[in-house]
Parts: structure tokens; sequence; C-alpha cells
């Protein structure tokens, strides 16, 4: 752990030097290591939060290695969207993400250029960071919405970060509350600080709830001054996010409304929001603008997804042919795949591919949508359900109509049983694909998946003799990196590694 907190430490001076002109460093405060002066007032407290925020799609600094597959958030997501059974990749191409979709990452855990370190690394560097943020909660100066909407975000980050940890590094929060998770760290840190043992997944999400009511309670009422930044509206989405995986379905109908209410966006058309690449469209409600200077190139997320570009021609993005089969006729969203060419998707593609811009999209209200139709199935109202369902539908389908009920569930996310509930997550399924991390809903879901070759999936990907169909299975359960255990004397390999294999 000393390892990963002294690299923090260092990172922050790197990401505030990355948000400021030189210009502007000259009168910044400096002392990263106490915190007194650095976050004294709240607008120079912006300077390393900027610098956080680009750090969520900058490759090169979370591994030593593979960088081209790992430029934060969009990689997350698209990590989580190949391992599981919308998303397929044609071929291996260059191999970028293809070890994920093969669940072949988890036995590299001694290497620092693979996933687990990716992620650990990445996530503990932004708890990291926030924590010197909010330590200065109580002297920070400045007028008073700036201070709330600094350390609002703040928050909101931290509780992103540990949410995110405990997908990645822990079995669904249902069912396994007392299994181990993630160390939890809400102090600032430097070289000589201890490391913290696991804690239970039950104690992460208390975590969690913890951070994201402060984070609501400081942003309401502020104004969310660029997309990048978690405002109000991006909270609360991310608020609905872990009430539906804690199967909180009141919290996350209630989150789900309020951020649709707050972010001001509305559900666009298909033709509104071509190639997924504008921070700009009226249904985002956080991302990141790229500007041509700060652009990945080929460590980027359209590398990997526009066929115009090497990388995604050779390793071509396809959607189930079960799952496009499932969209009506006359339904808009099947512009985003061509079935003459194997399902190829065309929904994302660099704004302009000369200068390899595109921005970033990591949430849109259209998500909100339909985390409050299912949260509403769940809790009975169904007239409600079908009400936020139809609210995008309507956009998507000419005359759409649903008249089913019900909210059972299929063993396999391919077993249909005709219900409402169903129809509520294979409407999300299609709107979703390729954004938000698929792997994420089959767990909280605690269904199996079954990949077939006439669905589309190649027969590297097709993985015939391992648990995909066993929601209990901890293939979707990331090792954590050694070098964890080499700095962090409370964490042992022996009883706090998680099984490198799949049961």
């Amino acid at each position: 752990m000393k390892k990963i907190f002294k690299y923090s430490l260092v990172l922050m001076g790197i990401l505030a030097m990355a948000a400021c002109s030189e210009d502007k460093l000259e009168t910044q405060p400096t002392d990263s290591v106490s915190g007194t002066t650095l976050f004294s007032d709240a607008k120079a407290a912006m300077v390393p939060l900027n610098g956080l925020y680009r750090s969520m799609y900058t490759s090169g600094w979370s591994t030593t290695g593979n960088t081209h597959q790992c430029f934060g958030v969009s990689a997350y997501c698209l990590a989580a969207e190949v391992m599981g059974d919308d998303f397929i990749m044609g071929a291996q191409g260059s191999g970028w993400f293809w070890f994920d979709a093969a669940y072949n990452v988890k036995s590299r855990f001694t290497s620092s250029t693979w996933r687990s370190y990716d992620l650990w690394y990445a996530f503990y560097t932004w708890i990291a960071n926030t924590n010197y943020i909010i330590a200065a909660e109580e002297t920070m100066g400045g007028a008073t919405e700036d201070i709330h909407y600094v350390l609002g975000q703040a928050y909101a980050v931290r509780a992103y970060s540990y949410f995110q940890l405990a997908q990645w590094f822990a079995r669904t929060y249902k069912g396994h509350e007392n299994e181990p998770c993630a160390p939890i760290y809400t102090e600032p840190t430097s070289k000589e600080t201890q490391g913290q043992p696991r804690s239970t997944v039950a104690d992460v999400y208390k975590q969690i709830d913890s951070d994201i009511e402060k984070a609501l309670s400081l942003l309401e009422g502020t104004t969310q001054q660029d997309k990048s930044h978690m405002g109000y509206a991006v909270a609360l989405g991310i608020a609905s996010r872990v009430a539906l995986v804690k199967e909180d379905w009141a919290n996350a109908q209630k989150y789900a409304e309020a951020a649709i209410k707050a972010s001001g966006c509305s559900v666009q058309p298909v033709s509104a929001i071509t190639g997924m690449n504008s921070v700009g469209y009226g249904d985002v409600m956080w991302g990141a603008k790229i500007q041509s200077d700060q652009a990945g190139m080929y460590a980027s997320l359209f590398a990997h997804m526009d066929p115009a570009v090497s990388y995604a021609s050779r390793a071509p993005k396809q959607i189930s042919t079960w799952l496009y089969n499932k969209m009506g006729q006359n339904d808009q969203r099947r512009a985003w795949w061509n079935p003459a060419q194997n399902y190829l998707q065309k929904k994302f593609s660099f704004s302009n591919v000369s200068t390899w811009e595109g921005d970033y999209v990591w949430m849109r209200v259209e998500e909100m949508y339909f985390n409050a139709a299912e949260a509403a199935c769940r809790l009975g109202d169904e007239a409600t359900a079908k009400k936020h369902l139809t609210a995008v539908m309507s956009q998507r389908q000419s005359g759409y109509t649903c008249d089913k009920t019900g909210t059972s569930l299929g063993k396999l996310t391919t077993d249909e049983t005709g219900s409402l509930l169903e129809e509520i997550l294979i409407q999300k399924r299609i709107e979703l694909w390729g954004e938000f991390g698929r792997t994420f809903d089959v767990r909280r879901l605690k269904q199996g998946i079954k990949r077939l070759s006439a669905h589309g999936w190649p027969s590297g990907l097709l993985l015939p003799n391992r648990p995909l169909d066993n929601p209990e299975n901890y293939m979707w359960v990331m090792t954590i990196p050694q070098a964890e255990f080499d700095g962090n004397v409370n964490m042992k390999v022996e009883k706090d590694q998680n099984p490198a294999g799949d049961i």
C-alpha cells in the first residue's frame, strides 16, 4: 500500500500541473503534503480536482504498460462491456480488451501492466486525492457556494471510486454483505501510512452511502460548471446506481427521478446523438470534453470503436444478434449497427478522426429513466414503470406500447419470461450498449450468461467450459494486485487474495 499512496501524492502535483498553465502555477499553493495551503481556498482546490477529472480520460499513468487499453472511466466501462453477453469482439485484433473478454487477466495480478493493477491504482489514486480536499473541509476559505461545490465533488468522486472498487473486487452486494471487499481510507495518506485491511462489502457500501449523502447535501443548489464535474444531478445518478445494486428500490427510484429533474436533460432522438461523441448533446449528464491537444489517439475509446481506425477495424465491435432482434422494425436504434457487416457497431465514432477528437459520455439521462422504471416495477407500481419506460421508447420507436406485467426473470439473460421487468432491462441493454458496463447489471441481477456462435460470438470467446452461467462465479471478481500485498502489512496473499479461479 505504501507504494500506491506514495504514487498518489506525487500524482496530485502532476494532476494540478495538467489542469493549469505555467503562469497560473506560479501563483498557486504548492504544499500537497500537508494540505494546509493547497486547499486553503475553494478555487485553489479546484486546480487538483480538475486535474483529477482529466486523469479520468488520460492514459499512461495508471499502469506501466498496456496503456492503450487503460484510459480511465471509458476503458473500465468498455472492459465490463466485453466481459458480458451483448457486446461482441469479432476478432482479437491487437489484443486490447480481448483478454478481458476472454477472462484471461486474473492470473496476471503480479504484473503492473494488466487490469487488476490498473483498476486498483486508479481508484485509490482518486480516493487519495479527494481525501486531501475533504480534510480541508473545516478550514477551507472562499464563498460558501464555491466551498460546497468543491467539497461536494470530492465526496462524490470518493463514493464513485469505492463503488467501482466494490463492483470490480468483490461479489455483488446482496447476499455477500459480509464478504471481503476493499480497504477504506478517509484521511490524507503518505508513504508512511500503514495499509488497512480489507473491509466487508457492507462496510464499503456504508462508506459509499455516507459519502454520496454528504455530496448531495453540499451540491444541492450549486450549478454544474462543466460536464466533466460531478455536479448535483450526477451525484444523484450515482446514488441511483448504488441503490439498484443494494436492491433499495425506493431510493433507486427517488434518486433517479430527482436526477432527471435536476439535470435539465431530456431524452434525445437517435438522430440527435449521432456518434455518441459530444457532451453537448441534450441528454448528457456527465462526460469529458476532449480537446485535440488532450486526445489519447490510439489510447482512446473511439480508437477501439470507430471502424475507420485500424484498432477497431481489426477487432470489430458487434452487437449480439439476439439483442439486436429485440428491437422493433421501426426502432431508430437499429441505425447503430449494420446487419450487412456482422452487426458491426456504428453507434460510436470520432467527431473528427483526423484530430482524434470525440468527447466521452459517462452518464445520459436515458439511464435514469430506465433506473426509475426498474425500481418502480420492483415496487409494484407498474403504471409509473411504464411511464418512465415510454419516456425513452417514444423517442426510439413510433407507436411503442407495452402491456407486459410482472417481475420474473430467466436464469440466463437470454431465457425470456415476457415480464415487464424483463422488457425494461432489455430496452436498457439496447440503449446503453457499449456505454455502461453491462457486466455490472448481470451481476446484481444474479443471472447467468451464455455465449453462442448463433448470436455472433467468435469461437475464442465462447468459453463453453467455464461457469458464466453461474451468477455466483468468481470470474467477474478481479484479483488484487501483488503490489498491494507487498506494501500493506495488514493484507496477506494467502487469506486476502480473491480466488484466481472461476469458482
